[in-house]
């Protein structure tokens, strides 16, 4: 973790300090504050199960992870005693958070327990109702079970930079990474020379400067007529080099100023191997300025045919808008080529995702209270992933400072107990 998650992590801590926030001896009442909520560990059986009693009847109900998707399973007792499972039944009844109801009925098994058919999806955190009838005698259990939950305030939320977004429907961009140069548009670069041969006895411009079109740049005294005429700019734009001095003679050979019109540039990226077999014109670019970050969107115009020799490389072109002055001819600039998008029926931005225990996952807000969700990954581009579970449409999802959500879930320890 960096200087600036640190200093988040602490922030959110000293926030929820100072604010009252639920500590780990209320957070039982509170709903679940911290990865578990309970205060004391229930009391285990000889499955590791735990201990459910009442009227002399036990119900020890465990959740059977080894090597399967993971059950319910439960053992029957009475006075302490193994019961056979047809003895008895159970029904696990669940509330998720956001008032998702999810029923599991456990059914009589050869090894002497009962077992659930159906699946206990991640994250086990949940308010659990147990229903069971052992020896025609009615029996009922509820507690909260709860794991990768926290409650955070809103105010608190807010002022820790904490943001939510409702996970819908995107596209999945396939990219290409590159590098590139700036270079003035070939046309719109003026070589002024003298008409005359004869000395210099004026200038105007210093390289550098923007001038108009017809605007004088030097005065130069003809050998043929003595007299001075002046040298204007063909062209509109900013002066690249000044190649003259006042005394100097200026022939009609050799340019006294280059003028360029550098309010477009073209880029010119360099493209390796197999990846020019995907780039093709027409497709959107974004070029970033290495200098400051600043970017700029363009649309490719044309694959150049030929290969650069020094390089090996395909050229692909494109060109941007320069009204600031701040892209510069002869500059480095990385860019992203975007050859198709592909529909996505749930995705999430990357500064969402975190990882837990050995889950990648998001976090979901539901009210004040913030919850893990493991989730199937798919295909990903620059600045979204795909998800294929795990997640629901709707769902708001933490998308900016969730490694704070994290750290306020992990600081009570992690813990895996049903």
């Amino acid at each position: 973790m960096n200087m600036h998650r640190i200093a988040g992590a602490l922030a959110l801590t000293l926030l929820l300090a100072a604010c009252g926030g639920p500590s780990e001896s209320d957070s039982h009442a509170e709903g679940g504050h911290g990865e578990h909520a309970e205060t004391q560990q229930p009391a285990k059986g000889e499955h590791g199960g735990r201990l459910l009693e009442k009227d002399g009847y036990t119900v020890e109900l465990g959740i059977a992870e080894d090597g399967a998707p993971p059950r319910f399973q439960a053992w029957l007792y009475r006075d302490g005693k193994p019961l056979p499972p047809s003895a008895g039944s159970v029904e696990v009844r669940l509330k998720r958070l956001g008032n998702i109801a999810e029923n599991h009925a456990l059914k009589a098994q050869a090894d002497g327990s009962l077992m659930a058919a159906t699946v206990v999806g991640e994250p086990h955190s949940f308010d659990v109702d147990v229903v069971a009838n052992v020896d025609g005698t009615n029996l009922r259990w509820t507690y909260p079970s709860y794991e990768g939950r926290t409650a955070i305030p809103a105010k608190i939320a807010q002022d820790a930079g904490i943001r939510v977004a409702t996970a819908g429907a995107g596209t999945i961009a396939d990219e290409h990474e590159v590098q590139g140069l700036l270079t003035p548009i070939e046309g719109r670069i003026a070589k002024v020379t003298a008409r005359f041969p004869g000395p210099v006895r004026r200038l105007t411009v210093n390289a550098g400067d923007t001038v108009r079109a017809g605007q004088a740049l030097a005065s130069i005294e003809s050998n043929l007529s003595l007299t001075t005429y002046t040298v204007a700019s063909p062209i509109s734009g900013v002066v690249l080099a000044r190649n003259a001095a006042v005394g100097s003679v200026a022939s009609d050979a050799a340019p006294l100023f280059e003028v360029a019109d550098l309010s477009s540039l073209w880029v010119d990226l360099h493209v390796f191997g197999s990846d020019a077999q995907h780039i093709r014109a027409g497709v959107p670019v974004e070029i970033t300025r290495l200098s400051d970050g600043a970017t700029a969107q363009t649309t490719l115009e044309r694959v150049l045919p030929g290969t650069a020799t020094a390089s090996q490389s395909t050229v692909a072109r494109a060109t941007i808008a320069n009204a600031d002055g701040l892209w510069r001819p002869g500059s480095a600039v990385k860019a992203r080529i975007t050859v198709d998008q592909q529909p996505a029926a749930l995705v999430v931005p990357l500064a969402a995702l975190q990882t837990f225990r050995d889950w990648d996952v998001v976090f979901v807000r539901v009210g004040d209270t913030y919850e893990v969700r493991p989730v199937e990954l798919g295909k990903r581009d620059a600045q979204r992933v795909e998800v294929l579970s795990g997640l629901k449409p709707g769902d708001q999802v933490v998308v900016e400072q969730s490694y704070l959500v994290k750290a306020d879930i992990e600081k009570s320890g992690a813990s895996h107990d049903h």
